[in-house]
């Protein structure tokens, strides 16, 4: 079939909208599904930055959600009709890693995060080429055959335009607080970054009962919309935020920090170490360079106040058990994400759209499909 979708070809720095030739489904492992709506985030950015290294011909986007249209021959995982949000970590459900509770790390998995179905080859074909797709999912394209192990069930009743961030954005950040940092009632907790990542761990920490959240972004508008989502606190940097942290804590700091910054830089980690108190743990969720190999930290900091440093991918959750859980939350009104999506976009867009997450404009921005 023919149709649209957003790639980055070698050497290129923006996204190129065009036609696109799309097999159908081969395996029983693969569905076909037209996307309704997709999240930009900024993990696709890190791929068009090379700050994520990336294969490319690349189709970007791996925050979507949509309905399935014909599933691969035996199929029986899903049905034509399905509304499904894509996981950004393939989860096979029986190996190690998913039978111990850790979906997020599955080794099947990661064989398919290449961007190539499991038998190695490509579906999606343009310029006489195969493409790659971001996570095997390529949801900056109308339809895209997937992996059943990316594909979540989810009621009918959800909106899918508002469902997408859940794939991974908001886990990711709704996570970081409650599974990776294990935010308890009454805790502390600091917030680095308020982006789609950095607005679902504010709200993680909120309905996991902190009592004082504080937010760090240098963007005004991201700033206030941190307070809609549960910050009681916010500074624009780390520097400010410190002696504010002090003095409300009277000095014991935060028992948690998550950093959701949209570039991790290794020369902050000292600062942001300095605002954990102590046995206080921060969390690396957001990116950092793939060259980047050092960091500035105190060691003797990290070993005499028995802090923890820890790494958070896809917020340490399970696809199956925490996008449904997260889709309840929203239906029963605790969980905001209406006023996470900042702007939408058409596809022809996208580089806009993009502008305007550069500019801070947008703690999210979403592409929509139907009727663009």
């Amino acid at each position: 079939m023919k149709t649209e979708a957003a790639i980055l070809w070698p050497d290129a720095t923006e996204w190129s909208v065009e036609e696109i030739d799309l097999d159908p489904p081969k395996t029983a492992d693969e569905v076909l599904v037209r996307y309704a709506a997709s999240g930009m985030c900024h993990s696709d950015e890190h791929a068009l930055t090379g700050d994520l290294p990336v294969p490319r011909p690349l189709i970007g986007g791996h925050e979507g959600a949509g309905v399935v249209e014909a599933v691969g021959p035996g199929c029986t995982a899903l049905e034509p009709g399905d509304h499904v949000v894509m996981g950004f970590i393939p989860a096979c459900g029986h190996c190690p890693s998913c039978a111990t509770g850790h979906s997020n790390l599955c080794d099947v998995g990661a064989t398919l995060l290449g961007g190539l179905q499991a038998d190695g080859t490509s579906r999606h074909h343009a310029r006489g080429q195969d493409l790659h797709t971001m996570v095997l999912l390529g949801t900056f394209g109308r339809h895209s055959v997937v992996n059943v192990a990316s594909a979540v069930k989810i009621d009918k009743d959800i909106p899918l335009d508002k469902a997408c961030l859940i794939g991974c954005g908001v886990t990711t950040g709704w996570g970081s607080a409650v599974y990776a940092a294990g935010v308890r009632p009454g805790e502390n907790v600091v917030v680095i970054g308020v982006g789609g990542i950095g607005a679902a761990a504010i709200q993680g920490a909120r309905l996991a009962g902190a009592e004082r959240i504080f937010a760090i972004d240098p963007s005004e508008f991201k700033r206030e919309s941190a307070q809609t989502f549960g910050a009681t606190h916010v500074a624009s940097s780390i520097e400010e935020a410190f002696p504010l942290v002090q003095e409300v804590t009277w000095g014991r700091m935060a028992d948690k920090v998550i950093c959701a910054m949209g570039v991790g830089r290794g020369e902050l980690m000292a600062g942001i170490l300095a605002l954990a108190a102590k046995r206080g743990t921060v969390v690396v969720t957001n990116i950092h360079p793939a060259m980047e190999f050092s960091a500035k930290m105190s060691m003797t900091n990290l070993t005499l106040s028995e802090k923890r440093l820890v790494g958070s991918l896809f917020g340490s959750a399970n696809i199956r058990a925490d996008i449904p859980k997260l889709c309840e939350l929203y239906r029963q009104g605790q969980l905001d994400l209406d006023g996470m999506i900042t702007r939408t976009y058409p596809l022809a867009d996208i580089n806009q759209g993009y502008q305007d997450m550069r500019d801070a404009k947008n703690v999210r921005g979403v592409i929509i499909y139907e009727g663009d």
